[in-house]
């Protein structure tokens, strides 16, 4: 598990126990949060200029920053980066809670824009973007195009097979997780974090860097709800449907409109409700 998990000594109170064991002291498992500090630059020798630091779960972090560059419009594939590797902070002792970029030649270096403040935290991503339109980023990929099918009963499946294998969270149960899922229900790849978006970040990431991109024919899932930023990530890999086991947003079923994503919410308890897009989502009705 790495950084993933730490202990902690607490005061544990039940009242439903017996009076003399309704206040115990054990030891309780705890989600790492830590900083990690994206920097990214061409080749050559002086230090990359940094451009984010987001709080996330230690673990996958190359995936995590490749993913980053990806759905931020920053890199159009893993060409574009000619290197990626974690390097010494200022800790003492060294934690490695900093990611150096190198940007293949010819890619150009992001520009520092005020409108556009990358510090992010676990729990809403990115914030301080100017407008609505400076966060619309547009994909390369024509998902509307994408003739998957996804029946409803292997869709219903996901969350259990999603939590089932959250193995940090099965210890803190403070984790959130993205899966990645074939059509007919096959996982490809899952991350967990203590923030929605570095999970799914997580997972582009891993695909960029496999060179699997577009994720034409795949499904993302994801813990909690699905935000705005969700969708926009999932647009930028290419991914067909969202699903989310809580609600969506209205912006984030706005965009999957747009993108020509099927965005599916509040899947649980062998329900789900379609937002868009629903003709991706077979249902057998002879049964």
């Amino acid at each position: 598990m790495g950084r993933a998990t730490d202990r902690r000594p607490i005061r544990r109170i039940d009242l439903d126990t017996p009076p003399d064991r309704r206040s115990v002291r054990r030891p309780d498992s705890l989600s790492v949060e830590e900083p990690l500090e994206i920097r990214v630059g061409p080749a050559g020798p002086g230090r990359r200029r940094p451009l984010a630091v987001t709080m996330r779960t230690p673990g996958d972090d190359l995936d995590l920053a490749v993913g980053f560059l990806l759905t931020e419009g920053l890199i159009r594939s893993a060409d574009d980066v000619l290197t990626a590797q974690l390097c010494a902070g200022a800790e003492t002792p060294n934690t490695y809670n900093v990611v150096d970029v190198v940007l293949a030649p010819g890619v150009p270096e992001p520009t520092t824009d005020p409108t556009r403040n990358f510090y992010t935290t676990s729990s809403c991503g990115v914030c301080g973007k100017a407008s609505i339109d400076a966060v619309r980023t547009r994909s390369l990929f024509a998902v509307t195009d994408d003739p998957v099918t996804v029946p409803a009963e292997v869709l219903a499946d996901l969350p259990d097979r999603l939590r089932a294998a959250q193995r940090a969270f099965a210890r803190t149960g403070g984790l959130h997780a993205a899966g990645l899922f074939t059509a007919d229900g096959g996982p490809v790849v899952l991350r967990e974090d203590v923030g929605r978006h570095n999970a799914v970040d997580k997972v582009v990431g891993w695909a960029v860097r496999e060179r699997r991109l577009p994720l034409a024919g795949h499904l993302l899932l994801v813990s909690g709800r699905a935000s705005f930023e969700l969708t926009q990530k999932a647009w930028m890999a290419g991914v067909p449907v969202l699903a989310a086991v809580s609600a969506p947003s209205s912006l984030a079923v706005d965009l999957a409109d747009e993108a020509g994503i099927t965005l599916v919410g509040f899947l649980r308890d062998r329900s789900m409700n379609v937002y868009t897009h629903p003709g991706r989502i077979t249902v057998d009705v002879t049964g």
